[in-house]
């Protein structure tokens, strides 16, 4: 993300480490309905420590002896942090999931409901963070920095966390779509680099050698997807295509997710010194409720968006995605355009279908409060706010550091 450019950029930086240890990263979901206390699913609160939402929910789904695809939940959490967010399952009475033992992974409650929770049932989320590392002082400058975003809004990027531990599956879903199915493979198994550790960087080296028997007996256990590739890959004598076929479909959406949100932070990045002004053509998103719509005239609608009612929107680029006009339209193109892809790209019998939709370039931290302190571990500046689903606190550090956040070496 080092190429996309700060809306504060006048302001001095400040620097600093997040996630020095789990607990400096607090991120708690607030829930978009509660549960109805009858049904035949049950809700359960978790807590997790170093742990993605995806590989807790392989872990429970192991200990229950059930597929991970039977629980639900409403969004995906970063690893290196504590982090509390609601799961589902159904027919699974709440005494056991209150028994459960897992390493890393409490359960804090469970109450029933009628139906199983779903991507983007969530209102938003609650943050408490402390950065470490940065020059002690400077609380006002921060505070002040925080309210100017506050009123004109975060750039909505996409975070370093939505392109992986590589920041490479946006090119694996680049490759999908354009149907490269070596480009997909070699990205997802192979072209190790020093970003890769231990066995996950030997199995890369031994697919990078034609040696893929070796390579899925190397990959770690989570790597499932990675190991079942490799093992195709040796039935078929190397067919790229037959290989990636079998990789999770919920896998493959996340690649396909992730090329979005890189084409939409060039969206982002192409207005930044406008993302509070509506332009002819935009098509405007409200923040109450998600829907867009038409903006011929800015002068008219203008006052919503200083008033944070509104914000101009970016694409989500998909084969039914409503378009803008005039100027937004054109800047949006230039983007798709330069990757070679047309929005028919995005739907591919039996390979990829993806809709695509709108979001919005900007948003606001809420009940926003900094504070200065230090503890055992040295001085800290530490934010709270909450904000809506999909919006990224990172981004809201980024524009304070004017870094690309370090995340610190997490200790126990």
């Amino acid at each position: 993300m080092q190429d996309l450019p700060y809306l504060t950029s006048d302001c001095p930086p400040l620097g600093g480490r997040i996630k020095v240890r789990p607990s400096d990263f607090l991120v708690e979901e607030i829930p978009l309905y509660e549960a109805a206390d009858q049904g035949t699913h049950s809700f359960f609160c978790i807590e997790k420590t170093g742990l993605s939402t995806l590989r807790a929910i392989r872990e429970i789904a192991r200990a229950l002896g059930i597929p991970h695809r039977n629980i639900g939940y409403a969004g995906l959490k970063d690893a290196e942090a504590v982090t509390r967010q609601v799961l589902s399952v159904e027919h699974v009475p709440p005494e056991r999931l209150m028994k459960l033992e897992i390493p890393r992974v409490r359960v804090l409650w469970v109450r029933l409901h009628a139906n199983k929770l779903r991507l983007g049932h969530l209102r938003g989320n609650r943050f408490v963070i402390r950065l470490r590392g940065s020059a002690p002082g400077r609380l006002g400058d921060i505070r002040q920095m925080m309210d100017f975003l506050a009123r004109r809004g975060v750039p909505n990027y996409f975070g370093s966390q939505r392109f992986g531990a590589r920041g490479d599956t946006w090119q694996i879903g680049r490759a999908m779509l354009r149907q490269d199915w070596q480009e997909a493979v070699d990205l997802m198994l192979g072209r190790p680099s020093d970003k890769d550790r231990g066995d996950v960087l030997r199995a890369r080296r031994l697919y990078a050698q034609g040696r893929y028997d070796e390579a899925a007996r190397a990959w770690p256990y989570p790597f499932r997807d990675e190991r079942n590739a490799c093992l195709a890959l040796a039935r078929t004598g190397g067919d790229p295509r037959r290989a990636f076929f079998g990789v999770d479909k919920t896998l493959k959406r996340l690649f396909l997710s992730a090329f979005q949100s890189h084409l939409f932070n060039q969206v982002v990045a192409s207005r930044i010194g406008g993302l509070d002004r509506l332009m002819a053509g935009d098509l405007a998103f409200r923040h109450a409720n998600g829907a867009v719509f038409a903006v011929p005239d800015p002068s008219v609608e203008q006052p919503r968006a200083d008033a944070f009612e509104i914000s101009p929107s970016g694409p989500l680029f998909g084969y039914r995605m409503t378009e803008p006009a005039g100027e937004p339209l054109e800047m949006e193109r230039r983007v798709l355009e330069a990757e070679g892809l047309r929005p028919a790209d995005f739907r591919s019998p039996g390979a990829h279908k993806v809709k695509g939709g709108r979001r919005a370039l900007r948003f606001q931290p809420h009940e926003w409060e900094v504070l200065e302190g230090e503890d055992e571990h040295g001085h800290y500046y530490e934010f709270r706010f909450w904000l809506e689903s999909g919006c990224y606190a990172t981004m809201v550090l980024r524009e304070i550091c004017k870094t690309e956040l370090t995340e610190g070496e997490v200790t126990a």
